[in-house]
Order: structure tokens, then sequence, then C-alpha cells
């Protein structure tokens, strides 16, 4: 970031604590009951297509954070934000959703 009017500052910083925020806590939070046998197994299998989309929407906000065009990186942070949405809609939304049919 070398300018000081960078008009994607603020979609820099709210981008970034999504993903920490929605990504990467509820994924770990979803990993944590599946350790724990909290919830039923196949939930774990929801980790496989989740944590995938976690790390992709990471690899997108740092390179968004990074970079110098303001375009370029305002473009890889809303893939990011799309990507954690997905991530939070499979593991939260089907951990919901495995659990009421098994209960």
């Amino acid at each position: 970031m070398t300018n000081a009017t960078d008009t994607t500052r603020s979609l820099r910083w709210y981008g970034g604590l999504a993903v920490v925020f929605f990504g990467i806590v509820p994924a770990v939070m979803v990993t944590m009951l599946v350790a724990q046998g909290k919830t039923p197994g196949s939930v774990g299998l929801l980790l496989i297509g989740g944590i995938p989309l976690v790390l992709a929407a990471l690899w997108f906000a740092a390179r968004g954070l990074t970079g110098d065009d303001p375009d370029l990186a305002a473009r890889r942070m809303r893939l990011s934000m799309a990507l954690v949405a997905g991530a939070d809609v499979l593991l939260l939304g089907g951990n919901a959703l495995i659990r009421m049919a098994t209960s």
C-alpha cells in the first residue's frame, strides 16, 4: 500500500477481519466438535470441502492485502469474502442440517 489515499483501505481491513472471524474461527470450531465427538461422524466430511475453501480465502486475502493495484486488490478481497461465505454455508449450514436430520 504505497498510496496514502488508497480507496480499498477499508475493504482490506474488513476483508481481512472477515476471513479470520468468519472463516478460520468456524472451521476450527467445527473441527473441534468433530474431534471431540460432539457431532455426528458425517459432519467430518464437511471439513473436506470447507477447509480448502477457507485456505483459498486466506490465500486471496493475503494477495489482496499485499497488492499494490487497488482494482486487483479489491477483486481478490471480494473473491476471498465470497469463498469465506461458501465455507460458512458448507460448514455451519451442513452441520446444522446433519444435526437436525439425525436427532
